[in-house]
């Protein structure tokens, strides 16, 4: 399933990821599933969140710099070779991961992967639409 992520520049320093969440939260935004990834001076924080809309005119609005991306939304099943098995059916078809995050849920024993590939079409026809999404 294809899924709206947003990308916010985080300056690498105490505090700043903290002032994010809390702006994120002040405004009743609930996020879904998040990532961080560094570079020397700023992070990355990518989330996924209910309402990607208004929480990026939001973001915007307060001066954060933000993107929105395109990414799918998987979910597998939660035991061993159950990513390996995703990872197959996209090296199958010849595509691309760029980056990737999880995470798993005890209650459903799912597990949930977001994934930015480099052929989305080709991705979602090689994972399957049905089975293998989940609801944001």
């Amino acid at each position: 399933m294809r899924v709206n992520q947003i990308s916010v520049m985080v300056e690498n320093k105490a505090g700043k990821l903290a002032d994010v969440a809390n702006f994120l939260a002040k405004n009743g935004i609930n996020l879904r599933a998040l990532s961080l990834a560094d570079t020397q001076n700023y992070g990355i924080l990518r989330v996924i969140v209910e309402n990607c809309e208004e929480a990026e005119a939001l973001l915007k609005g307060a001066g954060y710099v933000v993107t929105v991306t395109q990414v799918l939304a998987v979910k597998v099943t939660d035991r061993p070779g159950g990513f390996a098995e995703s990872m197959n059916k996209l090296a199958s078809v010849g595509v691309g991961v760029e980056y990737a995050y999880a995470f798993t849920s005890s209650e459903t024993g799912k597990a949930y992967i977001v994934l930015r590939v480099d052929d989305i079409v080709k991705a979602e026809n090689a994972l399957g639409d049905k089975e293998n999404t989940w609801k944001i």
